[in-house]
């Protein structure tokens, strides 16, 4: 059997049952990643490589980060940096991250560096859609269950946007889940949320806190995108801000460097609570996801230099996240594809639900394998346990020429499916982005070079092959994402190679021949095309 990465998903002898269950565990963002990591688009050593959209990483800022990771106070070797530290990390780090959160995440009092574990209960409630790896972490540690709590994307009658949590889905969630005999002993939230780019009022987390003390629930927050509000206009509040928290020895806070500092290499994370059992019950575990010493010193140091964070790093991460978010919006809104308006996060959430032929997740799963024919990865919603088909999870963060040949690859993918719509989605509610006046859009031309057949093109519309338009590499890696699924428009090219073949001889005496350097499959794609339309 093979699994979605079309590995080996068979039982293997020397294996326990967890370690199969283990080592065939592939999700659709790993299966995603890895084919995307098989082949890297490069400008001038893989120019059809796969762009990278689904991944959440911030590519923006990696000039500023080299710079200042390479001066001098960062390159620091002592013994003790080489030497086993305390298991929850040297002192000198947590401490500077105690700091650093009761700054940034305006604690009303000093947090103690003693309530911090640096790292990296039977169900758990999570609100869906969510980050999809968290399923794939759990499992590989322990056999606690996700129970999800399914948010509609649709504006409900007592709802003010769409996807929003509310403490009433939470109670049904709990009633159900009692009544099915799970026994729930903690509430999963994200703030500012993956993948929805949501950020949550300081009312409506104290609400979410007070219904897990009333069912006493530990609450586990991730704030890891904590600092990537991009706009003015909307505020990130931690729940460590809180002058008092319901349950301060049932919540606990996690936060990191690979988002907020785009260091998503580094793998340093924390753990905050005021629980100490906690605390030590998870410095245990240190000696399997320990920081390196020389690691610890370099974060110490970076979180130190408020001066470079506060005056060069946010303010121009800030700047350039929200021109590539303002980019995509545009691309998104001219292509008719709605998606909610927020303004954190690296990535939107967007709709594209009409360009399924029905509503299933097989027919997302197809998407998202056309997008990957057209060399550009995307994250689907069913990898995010999203309860309605169609939503895909798009990344903005990365440098101009990434995005706008992103764009054109989707666009391709769009446009060759039965029932695209290309032009702008006028009945979109107000969750949707609409682009200023005066936004001005990358050109979209698209550069691919066309497949020649015996130094002729065959045109897609034409009925003389002397007065042909040129069939592009996109178009032929288009048939090959409809061959098994014939649409109108397939079978419209299908009919007009046969009205050639019927009036005229050339296809008969020529041989279809790539030209140099073109990608074999393509004429492989080709040949089969012209097989169909002789019979």
């Amino acid at each position: 059997m093979a699994g979605p990465g079309g590995g080996d998903t068979g039982n293997h002898v020397y294996l326990s049952r967890r370690g199969n269950s283990i080592r065939k565990q592939l999700g659709i963002l790993q299966d995603g990643f890895s084919r995307y990591s098989a082949d890297k688009y490069h400008l001038t050593e893989n120019p059809y490589g796969i762009i990278n959209m689904g991944t959440s990483e911030n590519k923006l800022c990696y000039d500023l980060l080299q710079k200042r990771l390479t001066q001098p106070d960062m390159l620091h070797i002592d013994p003790a940096l080489l030497q086993y530290p305390d298991l929850k990390g040297h002192r000198f780090l947590r401490e500077e991250v105690a700091r650093f959160l009761s700054y940034y995440c305006g604690s009303p009092s000093p947090l103690r560096a003693d309530n911090y574990y640096c790292r990296m209960a039977l169900a758990i409630l999570i609100p869906t859609p969510f980050y999809g790896s968290i399923s794939e972490d759990i499992h590989l540690y322990s056999a606690v269950r996700l129970y999800h709590v399914h948010l509609d994307c649709e504006v409900g009658v007592s709802d003010c946007r769409p996807f929003q949590l509310t403490v009433g889905k939470l109670e049904e969630a709990m009633r159900k889940a009692t009544s099915e005999g799970v026994n729930i002993r903690a509430l999963l939230l994200i703030n500012p949320h993956n993948p929805l780019a949501e950020v949550y009022t300081p009312e409506e987390l104290t609400a979410f806190l007070e219904f897990a003390k009333r069912h006493k629930l530990h609450t586990i927050v991730d704030e890891v995108y904590m600092l990537t509000v991009f706009d003015e206009a909307v505020t990130f509040h931690s729940v460590l801000s809180m002058d008092s928290l319901p349950d301060p020895q049932r919540t606990h806070v996690l936060w990191g460097m690979s988002k907020d500092f785009a260091m998503a290499g580094i793998r340093f994370g924390t753990v905050y609570s005021d629980n100490s059992d906690i605390v030590e019950a998870l410095g245990k575990l240190a000696v399997f996801h320990g920081v390196p010493g020389p690691v610890q010193h370099q974060m110490a140091k970076l979180l130190q230099d408020r001066d470079w964070i506060d005056g060069t790093f946010l303010p121009e991460n800030r700047r350039k996240m929200h021109a590539a978010h303002g980019y995509m919006a545009g691309e998104l809104q001219s292509l008719g594809v709605p998606f909610l308006h927020r303004h954190a996060c690296f990535y939107i959430w967007a709709d594209f639900r009409k360009y399924l032929r029905r509503s299933s997740f097989e027919e997302e799963l197809a998407l998202w394998r056309c997008f990957l024919q057209h060399k550009v990865l995307l994250s689907c919603g069913q990898a995010f346990h999203c309860s309605t088909p169609g939503w895909f999870r798009i990344v903005f963060t990365d440098q101009q020429q990434h995005l706008t040949l992103g764009m054109q690859r989707i666009r391709k993918a769009l446009e060759g499916i039965n029932g695209a719509i290309s032009t702008p989605d006028t009945g979109t509610n107000d969750e949707t982005t609409k682009v200023k006046a005066g936004t001005q859009l990358e050109d979209t031309t698209d550069s691919h070079k066309s497949v020649v057949v015996k130094s002729s093109v065959l045109s897609k519309n034409t009925s003389d092959p002397h007065d042909a338009v040129p069939l592009t590499s996109e178009d032929l890696v288009l048939l090959e994402c409809q061959k098994s699924q014939p649409t109108e428009s397939l079978n419209s090219l299908i009919g007009a190679l046969r009205q050639q073949i019927s009036s005229s001889d050339w296809l008969e005496k020529n041989t279809p021949e790539l030209s140099a350097g073109e990608d074999p499959e393509l004429l492989h794609v080709f040949k089969n095309l012209l097989d169909r339309a002789r019979k």
